[in-house]
């Protein structure tokens, strides 16, 4: 049997009726099912699977699927990192196109050129092992490269120099507030494969119906040529007398404009999807960015507070113990738990049922799949796991258990989405709330008057909130 990855998002509905032309239907995949194993009909038997493009490249690596599907940058930014991995690029399909630029904001560079020999320059992205592979070519001195979970169009220029993000074009790059200075991939939806699999499975029909499409051949990275070597001292760093606050975009932001409601606090801007919203009180400056991304901002210093999950801070935290950031206010809003979440039909009902059941079935290594990596091997550590593989995604997690991993760590609210795939929580880690977190040290900063004044107003929407639970 083949396994097939096919993406969520943005290329499903093109993807869906490319792939029906060429004779495979797969139920439901062009019409956005919340079910991520669907019935797929071709010339010979097919099991399909959707991911999130970030994680595709992952399970062809890992042999778990056969072929995938997904944009060339997400292959050219984990082959990046792990070069030697048993991906084979087919070639391209005629849809999804997109670039990735290496842009700023307008006005802050007139060119690469500008940025020769310059020290200390910040990239963000999305994509942080390409903008490693740019930087290196570029022969930038002393460059940091800040990765996030997205939104890394947001942080320019008051928070990085550059950033690595990809566009259809140029015109989207400018509807981003972007100006584009190197074009360092163009691409489109990419057909992969899993060398061993092509070596030793019968997919000629399959791979066959793809190559009637045109499969685009050559791609690959276009890196800068390096830059001159004079080295430009950085400036020293503005003195700022503003507080800066991060607030979260996503599904945290209904709750979190709920909390700003009850305090007093109405961040113009904030609820029509502005990512600078203009703050009610003087002093202060706000931006909207991932939640997942504020621990690390606030301990590099870039934000005074923000708005965050307690998962999110947790899943820092474990990662960087001494990092100096920590909560100042749990606003009690937007609860779920995170949990240990199985397959429905496994006969266990407790954690230890579960690892005895897998101990008992031979099982030597128990994979985890989730997108919160440190939690995840956090809580195998501490639950005294005897061997196991924490396997990263980026969402659509649900679909991994039983197939691709045992155990899936994972928010859950309703638990309908579990029902939905067959799944059910055997444990609960903790319960996660909407938080305010601070740098230690922030409200005894010059600052800290106001961020304390600030905290003060946050609080009275977390005792409205306490009120109701």
């Amino acid at each position: 049997m083949i396994k097939l990855a096919l993406p969520t998002g943005d290329l499903r509905r093109p993807l869906a009726a490319l792939l029906e032309r060429i004779g495979l239907q797969v139920e439901g995949y062009g019409e956005g099912s919340r079910a991520y194993r669907l019935p797929a009909r071709g010339q010979a038997p097919l099991r399909v699977r959707v991911f999130r493009e970030r994680d595709i490249p992952i399970q062809i690596a890992l042999g778990n699927y056969d072929l995938g599907i997904c944009g060339l940058h997400w292959v050219e930014e984990f082959l990046g990192r792990y070069p030697g991995e048993a991906i084979v690029r087919l070639g391209g399909l005629p849809l999804g196109e997109a670039s990735l630029f290496v842009a700023a904001a307008p006005g802050q560079w007139g060119s690469l050129r500008d940025l020769a020999g310059r020290w200390g320059v910040r990239i963000v992205s999305e994509f942080p092992n390409l903008a490693e592979s740019f930087a290196l070519a570029a022969r930038l001195p002393a460059y940091r490269v800040i990765p996030v979970w997205g939104a890394a169009e947001a942080y320019p220029p008051e928070d990085a120099d550059l950033t690595l993000v990809a566009a259809r074009d140029e015109a989207a790059l400018a509807e981003m507030g972007l100006v584009p200075l190197h074009r360092l991939l163009a691409g489109r939806a990419w057909v992969i494969a899993h060398r061993e699999s092509l070596r030793s499975k019968d997919m000629g029909w399959l791979l066959a119906a793809l190559a009637s499409c045109g499969l685009e051949t050559g791609g690959g990275l276009s890196l800068p040529p390096p830059l001159a070597l004079s080295r430009v001292p950085p400036a020293p760093p503005a003195p700022r007398q503003t507080v800066r606050i991060a607030l979260p975009d996503g599904h945290q932001q209904r709750h979190v404009l709920e909390a700003l409601a009850e305090a007093g606090l109405e961040f113009e801007g904030y609820a029509q999807g502005e990512r600078r919203p203009r703050a009610p009180l003087e002093d202060v400056e706000a931006k909207v960015v991932r939640p997942q991304d504020m621990p690390q901002m606030v301990a590099l210093g870039a934000f005074d507070l923000a708005v965050t999950g307690r998962d999110c801070l947790l899943e820092h935290l474990y990662r960087f113990p001494s990092s100096p950031v920590e909560m100042a206010l749990d606003l009690g809003r937007g609860a779920f738990d995170m949990s240990a979440v199985v397959a429905a039909d496994l006969p266990a009902a407790t954690l230890a049922e579960a690892l005895a059941f897998w101990r008992s079935r031979g099982k030597r290594v128990v994979r985890i799949a989730s997108e919160f990596v440190s939690i995840a091997d956090h809580y195998a550590r501490s639950r005294h796991f005897w061997r196991y593989r924490v396997v990263p995604t980026a969402g659509a997690s649900e679909g991994f258990v039983p197939e691709d991993a045992e155990l899936l760590i994972e928010g859950t609210e309703t638990g309908r989405t579990l029902a939905e795939n067959q799944l059910k929580a055997i444990d609960v880690l903790f319960r996660s709330t909407t938080c305010v977190i601070v740098g230690k040290g922030a409200v005894h900063g010059e600052r800290g008057e106001l961020v304390k004044a600030l905290l003060a107003k946050l609080a009275r929407g977390a005792v409205a909130a306490s009120a109701r639970m």
